[in-house]
């Protein structure tokens, strides 16, 4: 190993593909310029697709304006944060452009979140103006008043159908659970008929302008601590992010024709950058799949026939392993990326070899918009279980655990540190947690990680103790607070354990109160209507103590030490 190789030399460049350069030279373009660009440019080329309905880019950008408009009348100014609580339906990248538009902040929040999660958010990110589905819609009703929330804006999965489909959904979607009754209320309005009647509107200007250092989002993600915290991502953040993305795939510099699978939920980073944002700048078409289960991806991609899908691991297994799948014609896709997990080799080979496409495996945080690292699509060398290189513009260098300061020789490992033009401003009201992140410019990502000779990075372990299950980023100190406050319980605490399909499913070890004896189902019950569904735990185990320090701390490794070690695990 030559020791001497510094990070700073940048041995991942001798790997970029043909035509990505190491520097950009980034167009002052806004999100919501490329989308007014391509109105103007391809107005009749298809936007978006639901289920069958087509949204052509001018439609998209005429809908915006209207929304935007809705918006400025609803007393909204720049800087005020509009939640959207909703699935991959059109009101919802329709809703966020309106917001960027008009130089509000976009706050994007998981639908299968509970209500204690989302009044979190909601109130931290002081949220003036809610977008949600009519299933929700009456929660967020009877939620509103211990909120900052002025107005709701309901939409329906049937608001944009195509023939026959929008005639039968009224008659079947009750009973299917696809539509609900909204009760009466002040300030709730329906999206279909706000769009009527602000079709002929468009948003004023915002004062002052918008620039790249203008906050565009605050994006939740998780934290040890239990309490999600608010990424602040600016707009140029997220122009320069697609911009990167766009340079490293010079096969697609100048296309327009491409069919993007829009799968990826875009209330996450991943899905809003690389799915959402990433295809309404290039121009192309963008299939949107609500509920990215086997069944409907594969509805998807055999009805509208996508080029590229970006999907995470339990999605490339499930279609992989699915019985429909032999009979399904899957030879439109020339390019998925995948994130949030490794990805077995025995499933990169199977879906490559179904499909003909190039997978390409990536790695990044909320913090950073979120794309750090990806392998080479052409040319370039792709590193099975590697995260890949580091885009253009982008640095990366691994630091001892103890002492940031201190760089890890090449091939040893260490924390990951990141610095570049798509790394947050920092975290919403936790000036502490910022500076703990950000240090001297560089991101710190939690995760162990080395880089090898050729500038390859791996990530070896994760520093916090975050859990990814089915793609989601599950934090156990939520797990571990919601237990702790049963009556029967004195301590708990979540780990991951390995799951077949998911990647990982959550285990909670549980102290009971003296005397009591809960029982397993009582728990997973007790936490069903205070957690996401995904954030459930699976298994609960009692214990009579759990592991700790000299200082309290229990120690999660000690835990998962544990679990590793039986013969059934």
């Amino acid at each position: 190993m030559n020791e001497t190789l510094r990070y700073q030399d940048k041995p991942w460049l001798r790997f970029y593909d043909a035509g990505v350069p190491e520097f950009i030279d980034y167009e002052q373009m806004l999100l919501q310029h490329y989308l007014e660009d391509n109105s103007r440019k391809i107005p009749d080329n298809t936007a978006l697709i639901f289920q069958g309905y087509r949204l052509s880019f001018r439609e998209f950008n005429e809908m915006a304006d209207a929304f935007a408009a809705f918006l400025q009348a609803q007393g909204v100014k720049k800087a005020d944060a509009v939640a959207l609580l909703l699935p991959n339906v059109i009101p919802c990248p329709v809703a966020f452009y309106a917001i960027m538009k008009i130089g509000a902040v976009a706050v994007m929040n998981n639908p299968l979140y509970a209500d204690r999660e989302l009044l979190h958010q909601f109130n931290d990110a002081r949220a003036t103006h809610l977008i949600t589905l009519d299933l929700l819609a009456n929660r967020m009703i009877d939620l509103r008043p211990k909120t900052g929330i002025k107005s709701i804006v309901v939409t329906s999965i049937g608001d944009y159908l195509p023939f026959p489909k929008n005639l039968l959904f009224p008659l079947v979607a009750k009973k299917k659970g696809l539509a609900a009754t909204v009760k009466p209320a002040q300030e709730v309005y329906q999206w279909k008929q706000v769009i009527r009647e602000y079709s002929q509107a468009r948003p004023t200007a915002v004062p002052g302008g918008l620039g790249f250092e203008d906050i565009a989002m605050f994006q939740y993600t998780g934290g040890t601590t239990g309490v999600s915290k608010g990424a602040i991502l600016t707009h140029g953040n997220l122009s320069k992010q697609a911009q990167q993305i766009n340079a490293w795939l010079p096969t697609f510099k100048d296309n327009t024709e491409e069919v993007m699978l829009g799968a990826l939920p875009f209330f996450h980073v991943m899905g809003l950058t690389v799915s959402m944002n990433f295809a309404i700048t290039k121009g192309w078409t963008n299939i949107l799949v609500p509920k990215p289960q086997p069944d409907q991806l594969l509805e998807a991609i055999s009805k509208f026939k996508p080029t590229v899908a970006p999907l995470v691991p339990t999605m490339f297994i499930g279609v992989l392993n699915h019985p429909k799948t032999a009979a399904t014609d899957l030879s439109s896709i020339k390019a998925c990326v995948s994130g949030s997990a490794p990805l077995p080799l025995d499933v990169i080979r199977g879906f490559e070899e179904k499909t003909g496409s190039v997978i390409i495996e990536a790695f990044g945080m909320t913090e950073s918009s979120p794309a750090t690292h990806v392998n080479p699509f052409s040319e370039g060398k792709r590193k099975v279980g590697s995260i890949g290189i580091p885009l253009p513009d982008t640095q990366a260098r691994i630091v001892d655990l103890d002492d940031p300061e201190k760089q890890m020789p090449v091939g040893e490992t260490g924390e990951l540190v990141i610095r570049g033009p798509q790394v947050m401003l920092g975290y919403r009201n936790m000036p502490g947690e910022t500076e703990a992140t950000i240090i001297n410019g560089w991101l710190h990502t939690g995760d162990i990680a080395m880089m090898d000779e050729d500038g390859y990075f791996y990530i070896v372990d994760r520093k916090k103790d975050m859990i990814i299950s089915g793609g989601y980023n599950v934090y156990p100190r939520d797990i571990d607070e919601v237990l702790f406050a049963h009556p029967k319980v004195m301590e708990a605490c979540a780990i991951g354990i390995p799951h077949p399909t998911r990647g990982e499913q959550i285990k909670a070890f549980v102290v009971p109160v003296k005397g009591e004896a809960p029982t397993q189902e009582e728990l997973i019950d007790y936490c069903s209507d205070k957690l996401a569904k995904y954030k459930l735990p699976t298994r609960i185990e009692f214990i009579d103590e759990l592991p700790k320090t000299n200082v309290g701390k229990v120690l999660r490794k000690d835990l998962r030490a544990m679990e590793a070690a039986k013969p059934t695990a």
